[in-house]
């Protein structure tokens, strides 16, 4: 095949003639990369809702075979699009143990996201643009903040995709870029299938816009580029051949208020008003670039970030099982149609305010979600002072004070115990066990129904979701499997059972434990 013929925009030549300006420099470059790791150097274990679950589950993974936790979960390995920071954090194991393997990896997530961005950028504009900042906050956005750290990192790994396959489009000839990207597609896929299914859709605008560009009609351009994409479809031949396929419920689809939710949601953090106003500020820029005759968009990224939109309004909540699946496709789409926005040739002024209102907004956002990283990681370092209590290598019921989701603002305790099995062997009920999406299981099945996550999650009587009833929870789990129960979030003494007695508490946990001999019919 012969070269993709790219023709370069004549913005493009005109500014590889003149200097670059202080946002295209190498100082401006280390300056955003400390803002993608600032807020993350200060606490511990990084405050995301899913993270100290995760860790666990790299506890179990690297200690495989091995007591006490060999008693209480199997591992099963098998091709699975979900592994990325598990392999990560496996592979680091004999010189990092799980928690600081577990934090330098969450930590570059932000940074390899935002670099991914500011080359997607650089590859479509010719050099970086002026408001190119103002989309950076995203590497932080709601998806991250949940801990879905498997799919940031395919996320981050999708966009360098796209950066690499418009690099390949302009300096190699086509059959590059099909070949190459085959085994990148179920590198991505391994660490996270929505992260693959993102490369899909921006790969596929991308190519279709080159299309054009060379001269195709819409048909012709996009039956070419699903041509072009047949060889990321790879994975698919991975998924069929898997012996632990994903399975689980699929629905909640075109739920617009819920569409809206996210959309409000896409910087969720710990303050209602400052998020809110930071997505009213994005939309407002983006409105403008539309409207404004100074402004205009590159199509190589507006085009991805347009499908992106359209798939994240297609998508349901819930896919085979796994969730938030439309809410993931959201802010990488946002961020590409950020920076997609350019200044129009001679218009050095709206440049240079455009610039520097989005580092004052990249600033902003840094030292804000720095402060609340600072608030909740206090938080869980309070909670987990119960670990000393916990037996090590037994079994704990744990139970969460879950508030609404409604509440901005969340404690993020819904997976902190997770931390009792990197640090204290425990088994409980907060592990995630669904087929196809992780490589552990439970061994104790008779610790149904509460063995598993959601089971440590105690909502509102009021609210939307209803999984466990705390007093039903005490009354009849298991005291077999487990020899101790953890409240979070409930006062002390809230669990009423006559074979339990109170040995710790604080203002946020409470551990309990069966009186003696309360096992004796277990033997």
């Amino acid at each position: 095949m012969s070269r993709t013929d790219q023709p370069a925009p004549a913005t493009i030549a005109r500014l590889s003639q003149t200097s670059r300006a202080w946002w295209q420099g190498r100082g401006f470059l280390l300056f955003v990369a400390f803002c993608a790791v600032a807020p993350l150097l200060i606490p511990a274990v990084p405050p995301l809702v899913d993270l100290p679950g995760h860790i666990g589950r790299y506890r179990i993974l690297v200690e495989a075979g091995q007591a006490p936790l060999a008693r209480h979960w199997a591992v099963h390995w098998s091709l699975i699009g979900n592994l990325g920071v598990d392999l990560l954090v496996v592979g680091l194991h004999p010189w990092l143990d799980v928690e600081p393997a577990a934090r330098l990896i969450v930590t570059l997530i932000p940074l390899a996201t935002v670099m991914a961005m500011l080359w997607a950028a650089r590859e479509a504009h010719g050099r970086l643009p002026a408001g190119a900042a103002l989309a950076l906050p995203l590497a932080y956005a709601y998806p991250f903040q949940l801990g879905f750290v498997n799919f940031c990192l395919a996320q981050a790994m999708a966009i360098a995709g796209l950066a690499l396959w418009l690099r390949l489009a302009k300096t190699r000839p086509t059959f590059c870029r099909v070949l190459v990207f085959a085994p990148i597609a179920l590198v991505i896929w391994l660490c996270h299938s929505f992260g693959w299914a993102m490369l899909g859709v921006f790969v596929f605008g991308a190519e279709w816009q080159l299309g054009r560009m060379a001269g195709l009609s819409p048909l012709r351009s996009a039956l070419r580029a699903a041509l072009f994409c047949v060889p990321m479809a790879l994975p698919l031949i991975a998924m069929a051949a898997s012996d632990d396929p994903m399975v689980g419920e699929t629905g909640d689809w075109l739920n617009g208020v819920g569409k809206a939710q996210w959309i409000a949601s896409i910087l969720r953090e710990r303050w209602r008003v400052w998020d809110v106003s930071g997505v009213i500020l994005m939309a407002c820029v983006l409105w403008t670039a539309v409207r404004s005759r100074r402004l205009g968009f590159a199509p190589l990224l507006g085009v991805p970030a347009l499908l992106g939109l359209g798939a994240f309004l297609i998508l349901p909540r819930l896919f085979q099982g796994g969730s938030y699946v439309d809410m993931r496709m959201l802010p990488a789409s946002v961020a590409l149609a950020l920076l997609a926005i350019r200044v129009k040739p001679g218009e050095r002024t709206i440049a240079r305010r455009l610039a520097i209102m989005a580092t004052g907004f990249l600033i902003a956002r840094t030292v804000v979600t720095t402060i609340a990283f600072l608030f909740y990681a206090q938080g869980q370092v309070a909670v987990l002072r119960a670990l000393p209590a916990l037996p090590i290598g037994g079994g704990v019921l744990v139970l969460v004070d879950e508030p609404s989701s409604r509440q901005w603002s969340q404690p993020r305790f819904t997976h902190i115990a997770g931390i009792a099995i990197a640090r204290r062997r425990v088994f409980q009920n907060e592990q995630w066990s669904l087929p196809g999406q992780q490589p552990i299981r439970p061994l104790h099945s008779g610790a149904a129904p509460f063995e598993s996550d959601p089971s440590q999650l105690v909502y509102p009587r009021n609210g939307e979701f209803r999984t466990t009833d705390f007093d039903d929870a005490v009354a009849r789990f298991d005291r077999c499997t487990y020899g101790s129960v953890w409240t979070i979030g409930f006062p002390a003494g809230r669990a009423q059972a006559a074979d339990l007695r109170l040995v710790w508490h604080d203002g946020r946990s409470a551990v309990y434990r069966l009186r003696h001999g309360a096992h004796a019919a277990c033997r």
